[in-house]
This record gives C-alpha cells, sequence and structure tokens, in this order.
C-alpha cells in the first residue's frame, strides 16, 4: 500500500515545498506509515491521532477539511486529509497534506499593507504641481474609455485635449512638450488638436 501511493505523496510535497508536509497513516494501527517534508517532525511508527477526524464532518467522499490546527513552535498550519479505502470500501490509508501559512499570512499582511487607502494628496501640493494634474486627467479619462493611450481615437485625443485645456494646463510653461510626452503623440499633434479645440468649442466628441 505504501509503495502504491508514495509517488502520489512525493508528487504533492515537491509542488509544495517547502511548505508543507506530507503523511500515510495506517487507520488500522492508528500510526505512521511515511512522511514527507516532516515539519511536525513525526517519524514512521509514530501515533497518528487520527480520532481527530471523528469530530469533523467531511466535505466530500472521505475528504475532511481544509481543518486548523499547529506545530509546537506556534505555526499555524491548514490540513486536509483524505480517507483512501480499498475494492471492499474499508478504509485503507489516509493521506494528510499539512501546510505552513505562516509565509502565507506574512505575504497577505505586506500586501494588505500596500493596498491601505493612501492618503489624499495635500490641495496645496496638487495646485503647484500641474504635472500632477496632467497625469491624474489623462489617466482618468482612459480608465473612463476602458482603453489604452495607443487605443485612443483622434476624436478621443481632440476631447482630451479639450479637457487639459479647460482645466488650464496649457496656461503652464512648456506645456505641449510635456502634455505631447503624457498622451503619447507629438509636439505638432498636440497643436493640432488644440488648434481644432480652440476653432470648435464645445463641439469635442461626447463621453
Amino acid at each position: 500500500m505504501t509503495d502504491r501511493l508514495a509517488p502520489v505523496c512525493e508528487a504533492i510535497a515537491r509542488l509544495l515545498s517547502p511548505h508543507a508536509e506530507v503523511v500515510l497513516h495506517d487507520p488500522a494501527t492508528d500510526s505512521v506509515l511515511a512522511v514527507w517534508n516532516p515539519l511536525s517532525r513525526r517519524t514512521v511508527g509514530d501515533p497518528s491521532l487520527l480520532g481527530e477526524l471523528d469530530e469533523l464532518t467531511p466535505v466530500g467522499a472521505g475528504v475532511y477539511g481544509p481543518y486548523p490546527k499547529s506545530l509546537p513552535d506556534g505555526r499555524r498550519l491548514s490540513s486536509v486529509s483524505a480517507v483512501i479505502r480499498d475494492d471492499e470500501g474499508r478504509p485503507e490509508a489516509v493521506l494528510c497534506v499539512n501546510v505552513d501559512r505562516s509565509a502565507f499570512d506574512a505575504a497577505a499582511r505586506v500586501l494588505a499593507a500596500f493596498a491601505a487607502p493612501a492618503t489624499e494628496q495635500p490641495a496645496a501640493l496638487f495646485a503647484r504641481d500641474w504635472t500632477e494634474q496632467l497625469n491624474e486627467t489623462v489617466a482618468n479619462f482612459v480608465r473612463d474609455r476602458g482603453t489604452t493611450l495607443a487605443g485612443l481615437s483622434k476624436s478621443d485625443r481632440q476631447e482630451l485635449v479639450a479637457r487639459l485645456a479647460e482645466a488650464g494646463v496649457f496656461d503652464q510653461r512648456r506645456a505641449v512638450p510635456t502634455v505631447a510626452r503624457a498622451i503619447g503623440v507629438s509636439r505638432s499633434a498636440v497643436y493640432q488638436l488644440l488648434a481644432l479645440t480652440r476653432e470648435e468649442p464645445g463641439d469635442a466628441a461626447p463621453a
């Protein structure tokens, strides 16, 4: 039996290494048959203590968990167990996979910290940095269109330039080359779009 299930157990252990322990139990003797990557430091012949499964409700045919466990050093585990039966339906072995959650919990805390809402930019700083206003306007416009800068049509760019003009961006020194870089076109294209905007006030492409 151990020889038959060993390749499966080793495959799981290798896939989840070094974060998982795989244990094969003998339900008849309630002892450990084999261990791969022994996080719990159990060895062959140690008591399995499978009685804990009696307190759990199976989530599938002979499958229990994931359920929480702990290592002696305080690390938390997520465990899942599968009862393997013979041709007559008798429990032949219990395969358990114990995953050390430490690395995943730490990563989750880091991601949660980065995902925390950022404080609003001070209005005074925003007012002084007109390029920030430019970038925000362009980013919001592209996001609203559900596309990319490269995917904007000429009418889209004309409307975007009109919005930037209304926001006073072109009142700033060296605005045209900065806008050209921001929207990915040439300076001459910005001048052309700006001219069209000023020639046709209010006639930019509808949102």
